[in-house]
């Protein structure tokens, strides 16, 4: 393992110290319990918008914190769900007078730690699950899992609180953003958890993971490495089963890398992704391309779909001011 660390305990306090330095004017980090928060003032009454999870995501999700999106991030450990001490200081710390929107990850410990966290808040709140991975069933045991889609979410629910939404209406345009949004990843090799020292899995020199989650997980099936227009086509081909995207549907196509695929194929990807819906009569209206919801060094990509309407096309175009998303401001 080739790491730029200096020890595996100090790694996630030194990056969100280093993260928190770069970006003083607009982030300040909590290093007890650990959170991120916005430093511009909010106006009474805006709802808080909180998310987090366990590091190796970055930018997910330290850096959308900032106007027009989030209000505080959480960051656990690496692959570790963060406790409800963190969620809970951060809650308390942004929370003004306009409740607060949890936005979470559909997996099993963030989930759980979220929950107690919310039950021990003496404010309104509600709790946004994100599942945009079609790689499993909608009828899946634990749900669909929240991946790369969840920047989506969190960007177009962060435009509407800054505007004035209410609480109600954050949680309900966030369900319907989860609702029209899908993606689907692939992995050409594992990650490496520092801790751990060693890949999280085997695989091939000639194999890829489809479905592949973004903690290494199992995806849906094992295949041999091939072109990359027939891995667009898996992958999109899934998404559009799902969505189901009728002619002259506006969307946003999302392209995100797993943190070890190079710019050069990331925009590869895309064009053929969008030759894909162009051809379907689907208007890729939007898009976005890097790397934003990661998994640490893996060499891979997912491709995300959400469909746009006049709202939701409004609020994604509305000004954001974060480490990672800048425009209009």
């Amino acid at each position: 393992m080739k790491k730029l660390i200096n020890n595996i305990d100090t790694l996630l306090d030194e990056s969100l110290s280093g993260f928190a330095k770069a970006h003083a004017d607009i982030i300040q980090f909590n290093a007890q319990p650990h959170f991120v928060k916005r430093i511009k003032p909010t106006a009474p009454g805006k709802v808080a918008l909180i998310s987090g999870g366990g590091s190796g995501h970055e930018p997910l999700h330290t850096g959308f914190v900032g106007s027009g999106m989030l209000d505080a991030a959480c960051p656990g450990q690496i692959f570790t769900s963060p406790t409800p001490d963190q969620m809970l200081a951060a809650a308390q710390a942004v929370e003004n007078g306009g409740g607060v929107l949890f936005i979470v990850k559909n997996y099993a410990g963030d989930v759980m730690n979220f929950e107690i966290a919310a039950e021990m808040l003496d404010c309104p709140h509600e709790t946004l699950l994100v599942s945009d991975d079609v790689s499993f069933p909608k009828t899946h045991s634990t749900g669909r899992r929240g991946v790369a889609g969840t920047l989506i979410v969190e960007k177009i629910v962060g435009a509407a609180a800054e505007s004035g939404a209410d609480l109600a209406t954050c949680k309900a345009l966030g369900d319907r953003v989860n609702l029209v949004t899908a993606s689907m990843g692939v992995a050409l090799s594992s990650c490496t958890v520092p801790a751990l020292g060693k890949p999280t899995f085997d695989i091939g020199d000639n194999e890829i993971e489809m479905g592949v989650g973004i903690h290494g997980e199992r995806g849906r099936e094992r295949r041999a490495m091939s072109s990359a227009t027939e891995i667009v086509d898996y992958l999109a081909g899934s998404i559009d089963d799902d969505l189901k995207p009728q002619k002259g549907q506006s969307a946003l196509l999302h392209i995100n890398g797993f943190g070890a695929t190079p710019l050069m194929e990331l925009h590869l990807i895309y064009e053929l992704a969008s030759r894909f819906w162009e051809k379907r009569g689907v208007n890729i209206c939007r898009s976005l391309v890097g790397n934003y919801t990661t998994s640490l060094d893996m060499a891979g990509c997912s491709i995300t779909l959400s469909l746009l309407d006049d709202e939701l096309l409004r609020l994604w175009d509305a000004p954001v001011h974060t480490a990672t998303l800048r425009w209009g401001c």
